[in-house]
């Protein structure tokens, strides 16, 4: 039985495991994109106030960026970039979408979970989805929502249409709204009968469909996505499978389990990133006890930065900084905005304890994802995603990319970064602007005076009268960005403007 012998030492030879039933090198992907969570919102980014002992292991057990970006610093076009590659400047998309928008994704678009499904790879998106469903407006909630996630290359999706700040409060499952019965329809105008939180908006923007709003339990959402998502990890599998696990914490309003209430020095802010740090410890604890670990590259990053809302206020004067010592916030230009922790684990892969500074972004996931797994061809329709696994593979520190573009809540901010500078053609952050304290979209110029951040053409929270007409900042001497330095060098802005123009506009 010779034969027998020399098929054994093939799969040997080439990581059959008789537990998974494919090939080790088409490792399952678990990727982790975090909503709202600031570059100073985890331990192993500098948070003291917090404690992130899940984030801080994985990020021991792997590697993390340090110069890592958002393609947008709000979160629905964020999400476009990492799904399809694509920066969403290309279709107009700045804003966030809420719950009247259809799909914002072409159908015949290349997408993430496209590349994984060429490559035979289970896929399922479990949580936030924010992209829209359908293909009309305003979207007919009384109707299957599609198309979805599932027109988009996943074979299943669970978890929060738009988000859980705003309406429908209700889970989704693959086409259709949970608890949803045609003789309770879903009646636009009329007030929903969901729980009441601060922070959670268009209560009235839509009603009806009693029992799709009594399943939507604001302080079990994290709960229910994360057995979601370790259903699915402990679920046989006959191929290798891709997770992407978009989880609302932490974005407002901060409704964590009861168990995780006053756990931190942040008050509720930092109260649902213990809850968010739990949920990462239940999948990776998944992956354990089903043998997974070894074989699956695990990645955690966030869709933009922290936002100064009025739980981030509280947790902001408490001493907690959710971006650190970034300028700005959540929907702003500046890098508080879009530089995101980005984390990556694959055991025996991934050198343990290392950190990079490799400028990169979510738009390159995609990229990313068809390298692992020898799909390199697909790449050629998501123009905007390069290949960063060689950065995440430790195997090289050199630049992966010549710029980066990112926008930002504002389109007269669509921003682009080169090397160590970063040009921003208007004033200001281009975010939130609300001028008092408590506001929930407080930001800007008018909230310098309250977070004591420094930049040179601020003073007294407003932008001084002489103030230059855009921004360059010089990141390697002046990360924070209290300099602007765009008079100085006229020559470096005019070859940012043309880059930023051509890149977009394709001439």
């Amino acid at each position: 039985m010779k034969w027998i012998s020399n098929i054994m030492v093939f799969l040997l030879l080439f990581g059959f495991s008789r537990e998974q039933g494919f090939a080790q090198e088409s490792p399952n992907v678990v990727l982790i994109n975090v909503d709202d969570l600031g570059y100073g919102d985890v331990g192993c980014y500098g948070a003291t106030m917090v404690k992130t002992p899940n984030m801080d292991k994985l990020a021991e057990q792997g590697i993390r960026f340090t110069d890592f970006h958002s393609a947008s610093a709000v979160c629905s076009p964020s999400r476009y970039a990492l799904i399809t590659g694509t920066y969403p400047a290309r279709v107009d998309l700045f804003g966030a979408m809420f719950l009247r928008e259809p799909l914002v994704v072409d159908t015949d678009q290349m997408t993430i979970a496209k590349v994984m499904k060429e490559a035979g790879y289970e896929t399922a998106a479990i949580g936030k989805w924010h992209l829209g469903f359908g293909e009309e407006r305003p979207v007919d909630w009384n109707k299957p929502l599609k198309p979805g996630p599932l027109e988009l290359g996943f074979d299943y999706y669970f978890g929060v249409p738009v988000l859980n700040s705003h309406p429908p409060f209700v889970f989704v499952e693959n086409h259709s709204v949970v608890g949803y019965n045609p003789d309770d329809p879903f009646v636009y105008g009329e007030q929903s009968e969901t729980r009441w939180f601060p922070e959670k908006f268009g209560l009235s923007e839509i009603g009806g469909a009693r029992e799709a709003h009594f399943n939507f339990d604001d302080r079990k959402v994290g709960t229910t996505l994360i057995n979601k998502a370790i259903d699915f990890v402990k679920s046989p599998h006959e191929k290798p499978f891709f997770l992407y696990l978009a989880t609302t914490n932490i974005h407002h309003p901060f409704t964590p389990a009861p168990r995780f209430i006053g756990t931190s020095k942040a008050g509720r802010y930092g109260d649902f990133i213990h809850e968010l740090d739990w949920m990462l410890g239940e999948v990776l604890k998944a992956l354990d006890e089903e043998g997974l670990t070894e074989n699956t590259l695990v990645i955690l990053t966030s869709d933009n930065g922290g936002m100064l809302n009025q739980g981030g206020q509280d947790a902001y004067a408490a001493g907690h900084h959710m971006n650190g010592k970034l300028l700005g916030f959540k929907f702003d230009a500046w890098e508080g905005g879009h530089r995101v922790p980005f984390i990556a684990r694959w055991p025996g892969k991934v050198p343990a304890g290392r950190v990079s500074d490799v400028l990169a972004s979510n738009v390159d996931l995609l990229a990313t994802m068809a390298n692992l797994i020898g799909q390199d061809q697909l790449v050629k329709e998501a123009q905007d995603s390069h290949n960063l696994l060689p950065a995440i593979k430790g195997e090289t520190n050199e630049p992966i990319r010549d710029h980066l573009i990112i926008a930002a809540n504002s389109r007269n901010h669509l921003s682009v970064r080169k090397g160590k500078w970063m040009y921003i053609p208007a004033q200001g952050g281009g975010g939130f602007g609300d001028k008092n304290v408590g506001d929930h979209t407080f930001g800007g110029p008018a909230a310098f005076p309250f977070t004591g951040q420094v930049n040179s053409d601020i003073q007294n929270g407003e932008i001084k009268k002489d103030a230059p007409p855009a921004q360059l900042y010089n990141l390697e001497s002046d990360p924070y960005e209290a300099k602007n330095l765009y008079n100085k060098n006229p020559e470096i802005v005019k070859e940012l403007q043309r880059l930023l123009e051509k890149t977009i506009t394709g001439h």
